[in-house]
């Protein structure tokens, strides 16, 4: 053989060896997002956790999952319970959690995001119906946090932290809509009734006070009528009907029965 042949053998070879290094390599790189964390596996094994970056896995002895380790929001669809007072209602909610522990999230739990949507369900009912409906419509925040504490103790050794939980909605059927409307007016006027009732007892020791003491003062009751007397002449359109009080008249007949004495003499 030549040896230009050779050489061109040869280097043929190594041109194949190159390139098929080059595909090794290509296949082989992992690239792991800021966000993410990459959970690799030797033989089917755990190995390690790796970090963002560029990451080398030799293909078919090794392989990695990628986590991603953002802040995830799940709706929870609304779910039908049973107060404890026995009134139906829909409740659904939204949950804010991230995975803290990538190979739990990986190993234990085969779908991490839809335990936690099931586990949510099942625990917004169970709440729901510790409690009766006037705590579920006025305590909210105190029955998410609840809600939020059961999740976040049962989803810790899945490696996962739920941040918070947040009730979203309550529905309730039209007839029970209808009754707390109706409760909530007659609520209204009963204080509106008790307001009117107490001012009308203010109102009435007032003047129950002022007229023991226009009583108790010599000439206050004359003083208040000929008051009275200006306030209304102000306006010239109205027609007063004056009543002479009765001291007057008294007065009055005294005087007249002293003049008939002195005629009689």
């Amino acid at each position: 053989m030549e040896p230009f042949e050779i050489f061109a053998a040869l280097a043929g070879t190594l041109f194949f060896v190159i390139i098929l290094l080059l595909f090794l390599i290509a296949i082989s790189i992992r690239q792991v997002n800021q966000w993410e964390k990459g959970v690799k596996f030797t033989l089917g094994r755990f190995t390690n956790i790796k970090d963002p970056g560029w990451r080398l896995v030799i293909p078919i002895i090794q392989g990695m999952t990628k986590v991603d380790m953002r802040l995830k929001t799940i709706d929870v669809p609304a779910q039908d319970a049973i107060t404890k007072d026995n009134v139906s209602a829909k409740i659904n909610a939204v949950i804010y959690y991230r995975v803290t522990n990538a190979a739990k999230a990986i190993i234990d739990i085969q779908e991490i995001d839809y335990a936690v949507l099931q586990l949510a369900q099942t625990t917004m009912r169970n709440v729901a119906g510790s409690v009766t409906l006037d705590e579920l419509l006025a305590e909210r925040q105190k029955i998410s946090d609840q809600i939020e504490q059961i999740v976040d103790a049962a989803t810790k050794d899945w490696g996962v932290d739920v941040a918070s939980v947040e009730l979203k909605d309550i529905e309730l059927p039209d007839t029970m809509v209808r009754t707390i409307a109706k409760q909530a007016e007659a609520e209204r006027e009963r204080r509106a009734v008790i307001i009117n009732s107490e001012g009308e007892v203010i109102a009435a020791q007032n003047l129950a006070k002022a007229a023991e003491l226009l009583a108790g003062s010599k000439g206050a009751l004359h003083l208040r009528t000929l008051n009275s007397i200006n306030d209304i002449s102000s306006d010239q359109s109205n027609t007063v009907i004056f009543t002479i009080p009765l001291e007057i008249m008294q007065a009055f007949s005294g005087y007249v029965q002293q003049g008939k004495h002195q005629t009689e003499k």
